[in-house]
Parts: structure tokens; sequence; C-alpha cells
């Protein structure tokens, strides 16, 4: 009888765990079931600007990257290339390897050649001009991510504040204040906040990496456009 007594009374228990058990899977499955767009979509109006915005940034990041890496391309024998051509006499030689490749670095060293028999300044100029030229080409655009990781947040931070002042509005209307109202509500409009920031860093961090690596290589082109000229002159 004992023993009997002891089995019923750890059966509550017993059962107790295992509904315990069971309610937390199901949480867990559906806390794996939400879908991410859905929660997203709770951040209000304003999250879908900031997700076109978000496409929009993707395709300049795409299309510049695309853009500037072939305009920097080079190929590490055209300017010894160029310089022994030029050595020997033969410029015509070095035009036709200027335009063999179609780059940037081709194209302002090929506008300098060209004129050779100018004057020295006179070629050092028309090659600065093309050489601005061709950086201009690859910065064309940039100003788009510059603009996004400006308005994106901004954005996020409206959304969040007309969500904040709709939520009370509602408690001054309805007079019930409580804690789940107040942080459901919020926790939704700060996904737009959030989602801002994130396309805001994105942008933000593209056109500066994009803006290095011009910088780079217009340092680059500048010492092989000094090359170049000290060769003319010789």
């Amino acid at each position: 009888m004992m023993i009997l007594n002891l089995l019923l009374q750890a059966n509550p228990v017993t059962d107790s765990i295992a509904n315990t058990a069971a309610s937390n899977e199901m949480n867990a499955s559906v806390t794996e079931n939400i879908s991410y767009l859905d929660f997203l979509l709770k951040g209000g109006i304003m999250i879908i600007p900031i997700i076109l915005l978000l496409f929009f940034c993707f395709y300049v990041i795409i299309e510049r990257y695309l853009s500037i890496k072939k305009a920097i391309k080079q190929d590490v024998n055209l300017v010894n290339e160029i310089k022994l051509q030029l050595k020997t006499g033969k410029i015509q030689n070095a035009v036709q390897l200027c335009n063999r490749e179609n780059t940037a670095t081709s194209n302002i060293l090929r506008s300098g050649i060209s004129i050779i028999g100018r004057p020295i300044s006179e070629i050092e100029s028309v090659m600065d001009r093309t050489a601005n030229f061709e950086i201009a080409q690859m910065e064309k655009g940039l100003g788009n991510l510059g603009l996004i990781s400006g308005i994106a947040p901004i954005l996020g931070f409206i959304g969040t504040i007309s969500g904040v002042i709709k939520i009370f509005h509602t408690i001054s209307n309805t007079g019930n204040l409580n804690i789940q109202t107040i942080s459901g509500g919020l926790y939704e409009k700060m996904i737009s906040s959030g989602a801002g920031l994130v396309v805001g860093v994105v942008a933000y961090s593209a056109y500066h990496l994009f803006n290095m690596m011009i910088d780079n290589y217009s340092l680059k082109v500048q010492k092989q456009t000094l090359d170049i000229l000290t060769v003319i002159q010789e």
C-alpha cells in the first residue's frame, strides 16, 4: 500500500513535467516558424521605403563595384612596355598598346602619348584632365550611397516616433495603461529604427570602401603618369 501511494503521488509531478516540456516544445516550434518578413513588416508603414532603399542600395553597390573594378584593372606589364616603346622612339606602337587596354589607365596614358612633341607642361595638363575625368566616372553614383546612408536611419526614426505617438494616443483614449500594451507596441515600432540603421550602415560602409579603392588607384596612376612623363622628357 505504501508503494502504491508513492506512485500515485508521483504521477501529478510526472504529468506536470511532461506538460511543461510539451509546452516548451510547442513554443519553440511556433518561434521557429515565425516568418522574418512578417516580423519585419510589423515595423509599420515606414518599413516599406526602407526596404526599397535597401534594394536600391544593393543595386548601386553591385553596379559601382563592377564598373570601378573594370576601370582600375591594370596590366602589370603595360607601363613597362609603353616605356620601352617610347625609349626606342616607337610612339605609334605605344599608342596601340594603350588602345589594346580598355581601362582608365590606358586612356590617361594615351592622352599624353598621342600629343608627344608638344610642350611637356601641356602633355602633363592633358593627362591630369583625363585622370580627373576617369576618376569622376568612377565616383558617378556614389552620391546615392551617401544619400541612402543619411535617409534610411531618419526614416526608421520617424517610423518609431509615429508608432510611439499612436501608442500614447491609444492609452489616452482608452485609459488602459499596462506594460504589455507599451512594450508590445514599442518593440514593433523600433523594428523600423533597427532596419533603417542596418541599411544606413551598409550604404555608409560601401560608400567609403569605394572611395578608398578610387583613392588608391589615384595614387598609382599618378606614379605611372610621372614615370611616363620622365621617359618623354628624356
